[in-house]
C-alpha cells in the first residue's frame, strides 16, 4: 500500500493539492487535506461541477455536513459506485478514501496524471486552468465574427451563472427545509440526536474496547518477536565471532603444518645426504658409549663438588679460627702498651690483613680448578 499512496499523493500534487511533504501515505491524511484533495480532482475532471465547490472545510459542522454532503453527490455524478456520503469526508476511514481517491485519479485527464515533469503547486494548478480553458474553446464551433451574437453570449453566460447559484440555493433551500421540517418536533428529534450521539458514543467505546483486546495480544506478539529478534542477532554475533576464531586457528594450523611440512623436507633431505652403508648397530653403540662417557662425568663432577664443599667448610673454619687469633692478638699487645705494644699492634694489624689474604687466596686457588673443569 505504501507503493500505492505514493502515486496518489504524486497524482494529487499534479493536480493542485498542497500535500505537505512530511505525509507519505494516506493514513496521515487529514479532513481538510481530504476535501482538497476531492474538490482539486474535481475542477480538474469536471470543471463546471467542481466550480461551486470549495476546498477549504467551513469551521461550522452544518456547513461541513452540507460540503461532504454536495462532494458526496459530485463523485456519484461521475460515476462512482461505491458508498459514498459526508460521512466518508468527515468521518473517514483511509480504505474507503483510497477507494475514492484512486477512482478520481482515474478520472483524471491523461497529461494531468501522468506528466511527472509537471510542476506541483499554484503555478501548476493556474496553468491546468489555462490549459482547459484553451481546451474547451477548441472545442467549441468556431463562429465568423459577422454572425457572432455578444447579447446572446452573454445572456447564455449569465444563464449559466444563474443555473450555477440556483444550484446553490436549491441546496441551500433543502438544508433549511428538512431543519423546518424537524422544528414542529424539536423534543422527540433532539432526543433522538441525543440517543444517536450516545449510540455513536456506546460504539466508539465498544471499538475502543475491542480493538484494545486485539491490541494487548498485538503488542505482546511484537515485543515477543523483538526480544526473539535480539536473541538471535546475540547469537548471530556469538556465532560469527566463533567462525572469526575458527578461521584464525585454521591459518596459523595452516601456517604450523606448512613449517612442518619444511622441517619434514628438511629431514629427509638430510636423511638422503647421510651414508647409507652406517648401520643402525654402530649408532645405537655409539649413542651407548656417549651416555656412558656422559654418566661417568656426571659422577666425577658430583665427587668434585663434594670435596670442594668440604675444602669450603674447611677454609671457612680456619679463617673464623684466624680472625679471633689476631683479635686477641690486638688485645694482648694493646694492654702491654709502650712503643714495643704499638709496634706490636701496627704488627698485629698488618699480620691481621696478611692472614685474611692468606686465607682469600687459598679460596681463590681452590675454587680456580673447578671452575676450569668442563661439564663434558
Amino acid at each position: 500500500m505504501e507503493e500505492v499512496d505514493k502515486i496518489l499523493i504524486h497524482s494529487l500534487r499534479l493536480s493542485g493539492t498542497q500535500v505537505p511533504e512530511e505525509v507519505q501515505s494516506l493514513q496521515e491524511f487529514t479532513t481538510e487535506l481530504i476535501v482538497e484533495s476531492v474538490v482539486r480532482c474535481l475542477r480538474v475532471i469536471h470543471p463546471s461541477l467542481g466550480a461551486s465547490l470549495g476546498h477549504v472545510l467551513p469551521p461550522g459542522m452544518s456547513a461541513r455536513f452540507r460540503v461532504g454532503t454536495s462532494l458526496a453527490q459530485a463523485c456519484q455524478e461521475l460515476g462512482y459506485q461505491g458508498d459514498v456520503g459526508y460521512q466518508t469526508f468527515l468521518y473517514s476511514s483511509e480504505p474507503e478514501i483510497r477507494r475514492l481517491l484512486l477512482f478520481l485519479v482515474e478520472k483524471l485527464p491523461r497529461d494531468d496524471a501522468e506528466d511527472a515533469r509537471q510542476p506541483a503547486g499554484k503555478s501548476a494548478g493556474l496553468l491546468r486552468a489555462i490549459a482547459a480553458t484553451i481546451k474547451e474553446q477548441l472545442g467549441t464551433p468556431w463562429v465568423p465574427p459577422a454572425c457572432r451574437t455578444p447579447r446572446l453570449q452573454r445572456l447564455q453566460a449569465g444563464l449559466r451563472q444563474q443555473r450555477l447559484a440556483l444550484g446553490g440555493r436549491k441546496q441551500t433551500l433543502q438544508v433549511k427545509s428538512r431543519a423546518l421540517e424537524l422544528l414542529p418536533q424539536a423534543e422527540n428529534n433532539l432526543a433522538k440526536l441525543q440517543l444517536l450521539v450516545e449510540s455513536s458514543a456506546q460504539r466508539l467505546v465498544h471499538l475502543a474496547a475491542q480493538w484494545e483486546t486485539r491490541r494487548g495480544p498485538l503488542v505482546d506478539q511484537y515485543r515477543h518477536l523483538r526480544a526473539a529478534r535480539h536473541s538471535r542477532q546475540l547469537e548471530s554475533t556469538r556465532r560469527v565471532s566463533e567462525i572469526q576464531a575458527l578461521h584464525e586457528r585454521g591459518r596459523s594450523a595452516a601456517a604450523e603444518a606448512r613449517r612442518k611440512e619444511d622441517l619434514c623436507r628438511q629431514l629427509l633431505t638430510e636423511l638422503e645426504s647421510l651414508p647409507k652403508d652406517v648401520s643402525r648397530a654402530a649408532y645405537t653403540q655409539r649413542i651407548l658409549e656417549i651416555v656412558g662417557n656422559i654418566r661417568k662425568q656426571k659422577e666425577e663432577i658430583t665427587k668434585i663438588l663434594s670435596h670442594t664443599r668440604a675444602l669450603q667448610k674447611e677454609i671457612n673454619g680456619l679463617t673464623g679460627k684466624l680472625d679471633r687469633t689476631f683479635a686477641v692478638t690486638d688485645e694482648l699487645v694493646f694492654k702491654v702498651g709502650g712503643p714495643w705494644g704499638r709496634g706490636g699492634e701496627r704488627w698485629g694489624a698488618g699480620g691481621g690483613s696478611t692472614g685474611l689474604d692468606v686465607g682469600q687466596e687459598v679460596g681463590n686457588e681452590t675454587r680456580g680448578p673447578l671452575q676450569d673443569t668442563p661439564l663434558l
